[in-house]
């Protein structure tokens, strides 16, 4: 009961959009039909990882730049950015730059609707699931200012480190990125 409530919770606070602009994601972009629910997806294993298996994915130190977003399919800011990530990912691999998906979505969604959404979408970034009740715990450990509303990214090296609970245009983006790139 305690964790369907934390979950309720979450969505209640989540799928915050600060930048209006990316306000307009259509409902059919952020849905699964029934067909697409009901492919057959046990062709790839999806990593799932609570606060203690994450926290090593999102404080790496070594030469790379980290680019890590919290979302989710159910939240349509989120799925309006996704691809900017993906450009990214693709336009910047050679720069040492990496792209972590972490979706928060339910974890009795798994199969229905998130691995068939990865699917869909051919997302090539790595995407792992996020399971992790104890939010009181997590939030303030991932960044001390984060409401939980999702989108949350954070972009990293070993030495800086940004924050942003937004959504993002792709310029926008990449130029929070380019700050790690010099």
């Amino acid at each position: 009961m305690k964790r369907i409530l934390v979950l309720c919770l979450l969505v209640i606070c989540s799928c915050k959009n600060s930048n209006e602009k990316n306000n307009e994601a259509s409902a059919p972009d952020a849905a699964l039909s029934v067909d697409e629910e009901a492919q057959n997806i046990s062709d790839f294993d999806l990593k799932i990882y609570d606060y203690d298996g994450l926290e090593p994915l999102i404080n790496r130190q070594d030469d790379k730049i980290h680019v890590v977003n919290f979302w989710a399919t159910w939240c349509a800011p989120c799925v309006k950015e996704l691809p900017y990530f993906e450009a990214i990912n693709e336009e910047y691999k050679d720069k040492n730059v990496e792209v972590l998906l972490v979706s928060l979505d339910f974890p009795k969604n798994y199969e229905t609707k998130l691995k068939p959404f990865i699917k869909k979408r051919g997302l090539q970034s790595e995407v792992v699931a996020f399971d992790d009740v104890d939010q009181n715990r997590w939030i303030p450990a991932i960044n001390k200012d984060w409401s939980g509303a999702i989108p949350a990214t954070i972009i990293y090296n070993k030495d800086k480190r940004q924050f942003y609970e937004r959504s993002f245009t792709k310029e926008e983006l990449e130029t929070e990125l380019k700050q790690f790139l010099n």
